[in-house]
């Protein structure tokens, strides 16, 4: 029995938490002694681990640079005497890097980054930089990430590509027609959709034109964007100010998002920098023909032509270009959508991501010497 230690600063519903979660859960009981840690605050996904059976510990860190949480971590580590450590995101793989036990048998240190972190302040990169050393694997998920990672410092050895999972969204309730009529919009309306956080990464004024150039060809065209964030206020001028607000619906975060795509047209992303995206991964895997920003991550999901299209970052003349070709060839939109869906379907499964992640926390599990320093190289371990 592998005793395992999974850390992530939130349990909110977001799409590191979301792959965090599916992991936790469909680990098999039978080998794993899975122990769940959040480092702020739990969130929706705190309840979904509990009914699975997996403990959710919560340390409640108030401060960026908190010792008392800190200090909860390190005596938790202590108590449950993990083989494996395996912590997600900046402020997890932090924390953990810096108070892992050095007393006993210790842990291999883990950690999971999900995204070209290229908004990272320089004193955060510093920190990753020093804490290469205290850094058994780093797990990337996508290709981009582990480069990412690898020109930071990371020895090639060390470094893991585990792609996301997606599950594929369930039907929705609504029918076309409802969601249209809840909208505001006609019923034969041509719906785009775009789901995410409303941060400047995601270029989501970059869509908002997009709409604006796409209705002028085709009056039945409409945005939908799902989600919130920093920018929404903004993002609501501005499209007030481009005279395109009633083409657009700011939705909000829903928790059926998801499986509302089943009764769009088309998905559009046009993120200047990602890890691996989660509502691409679940657009495509409706079916949906997706026209997304050509940066590294997006072309581990999509063939330019295969599943949709591949636009040069900032290019909405080229989202809507690209949109009104699926509009006007429906057996093009059908034959890229179908294609999208069979490479979810067949690369991208829970049972893959999470069959990855068992062989390495295997591979992982012989417990280093208690009198091996924490921060000795790996040709001393």
């Amino acid at each position: 029995m592998i005793r395992l230690v999974l850390v992530i600063p939130t349990l909110d519903r977001s799409g590191a938490e979301k792959q965090f979660a599916l992991l936790a859960t469909h680990l098999p009981r039978d080998k794993f002694d899975v122990h769940v840690v959040a480092l702020t605050r739990g969130g929706p996904y705190a309840a979904e681990l509990e009914a699975a059976g997996v403990p959710v510990t919560v340390l409640g860190k108030r401060l960026r640079f908190d010792p008392l949480a800190g200090f909860r971590l390190r005596r938790l580590l202590q108590e449950l005497r993990p083989d494996i450590v395996h912590s997600w995101l900046f402020a997890a793989n932090s924390y953990v890097r810096l108070v892992a036990s050095r007393s006993g048998a210790r842990p291999r240190l883990v950690v999971s980054e999900r995204c070209v972190d290229v908004w990272k302040a320089g004193w955060q990169l510093a920190l990753d930089r020093r804490l290469i050393r205290k850094t058994d694997l780093l797990i990337g998920n996508s290709q981009a990430v582990a480069e990412f990672y690898r020109d930071l410092g990371y020895p090639a050895e060390r470094l893991r590509v585990i792609p996301n999972a997606v599950v594929p969204p369930q039907q929705p309730e609504v029918s076309r027609e409802q969601l249209c009529e809840e909208l505001g919009f006609p019923a034969d309306a041509r719906l785009v959709a775009y789901v995410g956080r409303f941060a400047q990464q995601k270029r989501v004024t970059d869509l908002i034109w997009a709409c604006q150039l796409l209705r002028q060809s085709n009056p039945l065209a409409r945005l939908l964007l799902f989600g919130d964030g920093p920018e929404r206020d903004r993002l609501i001028d501005y499209a007030r100010r481009v005279e395109v607000s009633d083409y657009v619906r700011f939705v909000g975060h829903r928790d059926d998002a998801p499986s509302l795509l089943h009764r769009t047209d088309v998905f559009w992303l046009a993120s200047d920098f990602e890890g691996m995206s989660n509502s691409l991964m679940e657009a495509m895997a409706c079916g949906k023909p997706v026209v997304v920003s050509d940066i590294p991550p997006n072309r581990e999901l999509v063939t330019h032509g295969e599943h949709g299209y591949l636009l040069d970052v900032g290019d909405s003349v080229g989202f809507a270009q690209f949109t009104r070709k699926l509009f006007d060839e429906p057996d093009l939109a059908e034959r890229l959508g179908n294609a999208a869906r069979r490479r979810m379907l067949s690369d991208f499964s829970v049972e893959r991501m999470v069959g990855s992640h068992i062989e390495l926390y295997e591979q992982l599990s012989t417990p280093l010497p208690s009198s091996v320093p924490l921060d000795s190289p790996p040709g001393h371990r």
